[in-house]
């Protein structure tokens, strides 16, 4: 989100806000567990669905490799993909997956449209594990559907203990139905990466000052569509609030010959106020449908212009934060092995982030001594020693010397 007054940015919907504010939106592309693989910037946003199409998709085309195995699992069964891409239900839709199937990308996304619930007997339970190595416990059941193009698709249902049924929809044909639903939920992952990343590595904070012009060439939001848009609506609002209020007349006995004349001069007066909304309505309709619905950037008048924050020092950032996270993650695992509460590691890490250390250089060995100083707790500088003994078999340089760096706990 952007609160300043030096740039003019368009407007996106922010669900935590659920309110549309001046913003640019950033799609991440993440792995099971939550690492960070890329984002993509978006200063004019129209949604996961063309940003799948547009950017996500060609991106994956050209960097997702083929190992000769997987090639020649390919080439032997038609319903084994290249690689099957997860997301949420603002992706759906059936003509994007018809055009990933032709390309062999499987797809998989919660069911934006189910139908009636399934009897609770076809569900069957099944312990799954999940990338973390935690084992979980799920009742599935399983079935084919169509979409509304037709495309064949597996549909799978996840019966929680409440009764409710949550269901997801896939094009990948080749991996079992827990593994399929193991996979969606493993989305969540990215959700704690973005508040992890908010809260620790100011990951949506303004990193430079100043602004630029958009690309003539984008397209944007035609803002007298909009306007027909929002006006379109309010009328239905309104249809829908007057046929509920003739609906909801009534006589009461005991009934009078005035109170009859008054209620059908009523009912008349409430027809005629329906008739006329809409009429103006299927007016908003046809102007509507005569105004194009996205202009290029440069046909948009003059106070509806967009400028974008200049992306070059934001995208540098963000590559560093991504590669700062992915190295935390990879310490993390390393000092699990040595905590019995495995969930305080990256608050132990941060800790160790926040620690004094002397730098003792030892031109006659060409070893740089990170001394750290201790720890709180006797159990926590058993994990730091751990750690610094994984650092200290890298045999890493420090960079344009030829000191190795040795990391030490205290004197030990």
């Amino acid at each position: 989100m952007y609160h300043g007054q030096a740039a003019q940015l368009p407007r996106h919907y922010v669900a935590r806000q659920k309110l549309y504010l001046r913003a640019t939106a950033d799609y991440w592309i993440n792995a099971f567990d939550g690492q960070p693989f890329f984002y993509i910037n978006q200063e004019i946003d129209h949604g996961l669905v063309q940003a799948l199409r547009n950017d996500v998709v060609p991106w994956l085309e050209k960097q997702v490799p083929i190992g000769a195995e997987h090639q020649r699992r390919m080439e032997a069964d038609r319903q084994v993909p290249w690689f099957t891409v997860v997301f949420d239900r603002e992706g759906y839709s059936p003509d994007l997956f018809v055009e990933l199937e032709r390309k062999r990308i499987a797809v998989l996304s919660y069911h934006r449209y189910p139908a009636e619930d399934w009897p609770v007997e076809e569900f069957q339970a099944q312990t799954l594990r999940l990338s973390n190595g935690e084992t979980v416990r799920f009742r599935l059941a399983e079935r084919d559907t169509r979409a509304p193009n037709g495309l064949q698709m597996r549909e799978v249902r996840k019966l929680t203990g409440e009764g409710h049924q949550v269901a997801l929809v896939s094009t990948n044909r080749s991996l079992p139905a827990g593994q399929l639903a193991v996979s969606l939920f493993a989305r969540w992952a990215q959700e704690n990466y973005f508040r992890y990343m908010r809260q620790h590595y100011a990951l949506d904070r303004l990193v430079e000052f100043g602004s630029e012009a958009i690309s003539e060439t984008e397209v944007a939001v035609n803002p007298a569509w909009r306007i027909l848009q929002n006006e379109v609506r309010k009328h239905h609002a309104a249809l829908r609030n007057a046929r509920a209020q003739l609906a909801g007349r009534s006589l009461s006995a005991p009934l009078s010959d005035p109170d009859v004349t008054r209620y059908e001069l009523q009912q008349g007066h409430q027809r005629d106020h329906i008739e006329q909304l809409q009429r103006q309505l299927d007016h908003l309709k046809l102007q509507r449908k005569a105004t194009p619905h996205h202009i290029p950037v440069k046909d948009l008048p003059e106070k509806d212009r967009f400028t974008r924050l200049p992306p070059e020092r934001k995208h540098f950032i963000d590559t560093i934060k991504m590669i700062s996270y992915r190295a935390e993650t990879s310490m993390v695992a390393i000092v699990r092995e040595r905590l019995s509460r495995t969930d305080d590691a990256r608050a132990l890490l941060r800790q160790i982030y926040d620690l004094e250390a002397d730098l003792i250089p030892h031109p006659e060995t060409s070893t740089l001594l990170v001394k750290l100083h201790h720890l709180t707790q006797a159990a926590h500088d058993a994990a730091l020693q751990h750690l610094c003994d994984q650092l200290n078999e890298t045999e890493t340089v420090f960079p344009e010397t030829d000191m190795r760096i040795r990391f030490q706990v205290g004197s030990s």
